[in-house]
C-alpha cells in the first residue's frame, strides 16, 4: 500500500456521482480562499445498492488517488461512502498511507446538529438503500441523542431522477410525494427530516410542497460546511498544510463531455475536468 507523506495541497471532495457537487459548493460559499479538487467515480455510480465490501474498495481508491493528487485532507461527500467505508478507513488504511492526513463524512457533521432542529425528538431520514441498510444515522444519532426516534425510508429512485435532469418535472411528483407519504405513515410525531443523500437538495421544493409546513428539513451543504470551518479552526496543522489559491480542479471515471453536461445541474459555473484512471 502507498505511503503519502505531509505536503501542502487542496481540500479533496468525493462522490461516487455528482451530488457532492452540492456540498463542495457549500464549502468554497463558506471557505472560498482555499484549493479545492473534487473526484466523481461516475463509471461506476450508484453506490447505493452495493455491498459494504464493494463501497468500502471504491471508496478507499479514490480517497489514495486524491492522496496521490495531493490533498492532505480528504471529505466524502457521500452518504453512502461515509456510511459504509468512513470507519474502515479511518481505522485500517490512514495508519498506513499516513496517519497525519485526514478523511471526513457527512454523517457526524449533520447528526450533531440534530438536537437544535427537533423538538418532539421524532425525526425523519430520507436516503438510499445503502445508507438506510447501514442504519448509521440511527446508530450515530442515539450515541448523542438516545432519546430521538428516527424513522427511516429510502428512495431509489430520487437520484436517477436527479442525474436525469427531471428533478423539477412534473412526473417527478409522483416519486417525491411516495416517499414523503411513506415517511409519515410511519410517526405523525416527526417535526425535522434529514436529506440524508447529497442529490437531494435538488429535490427540495418538491419534498417541501409535500411535507407539512410545521416539518423542518435539514439539507447537509452548510452544516458540513460550517463543520469543516470549525475542524481547521480546531486543527492548526492540518489548516496550515492547505494551500490558499481559490482554485477548484475537478476529475471524474466517466468521459469528460459527461460530467460537465450533468455537472451542470449542480453548478452555475462553466468548469474544466479530466478523466482519471483508478488502480
Amino acid at each position: 500500500m502507498a505511503q503519502f507523506p505531509n505536503q501542502s495541497g487542496p481540500i479533496g471532495v468525493f462522490d461516487s456521482g455528482y451530488g457532492g457537487l452540492t456540498i463542495l459548493s457549500e464549502i468554497r460559499k463558506r471557505l472560498p480562499r482555499y484549493d479545492y479538487l473534487y473526484l466523481g467515480d461516475n463509471a461506476r455510480t450508484p453506490y447505493g445498492t452495493r455491498s459494504f465490501d464493494v463501497v468500502y474498495e471504491f471508496t478507499r481508491q479514490c480517497v489514495e488517488k486524491l492522496f496521490e493528487l495531493g490533498c492532505p485532507l480528504v471529505i466524502l461527500g457521500c452518504n453512502t461512502a461515509s456510511a459504509k467505508a468512513l470507519k474502515s478507513i479511518q481505522m485500517y488504511d490512514l495508519p498506513k498511507w499516513n496517519p497525519d492526513r485526514r478523511v471526513l463524512g457527512v454523517i457526524r457533521p449533520t447528526i450533531e446538529q440534530i438536537g437544535e432542529y427537533t423538538r418532539t425528538k421524532h425525526v425523519g431520514l430520507f436516503a438510499t438503500i445503502g445508507t438506510v441498510q447501514s442504519e448509521s444515522y440511527p446508530i450515530e444519532i442515539h450515541k448523542l441523542f438516545p432519546e430521538i426516534v428516527i424513522s427511516s425510508v429510502a428512495c431509489p429512485l430520487w437520484v436517477p431522477l436527479v442525474e436525469n435532469s427531471e428533478y423539477d418535472s412534473d412526473g417527478a411528483d409522483y416519486f417525491v410525494k411516495k416517499y414523503v407519504d411513506q415517511l409519515l405513515a410511519k410517526d405523525d410525531q416527526i417535526d425535522t427530516v434529514i436529506l440524508g443523500c447529497t442529490h437531494y437538495p435538488l429535490l427540495l421544493p418538491k419534498i417541501r410542497k409535500y411535507l407539512p409546513a410545521h416539518i423542518r428539513i435539514i439539507s447537509q451543504g452548510a452544516i458540513v460546511a460550517s463543520s469543516l470551518e470549525d475542524y481547521l479552526r480546531r486543527h492548526v496543522s492540518m489548516e496550515e498544510l492547505l494551500t490558499k489559491g481559490g482554485s477548484c480542479q475537478f476529475f471524474t471515471t466517466e468521459s469528460e463531455e459527461k460530467f460537465k453536461k450533468s455537472a451542470s445541474v449542480f453548478l452555475s459555473e462553466e468548469i474544466s475536468v479530466r478523466h482519471t484512471q483508478l488502480d
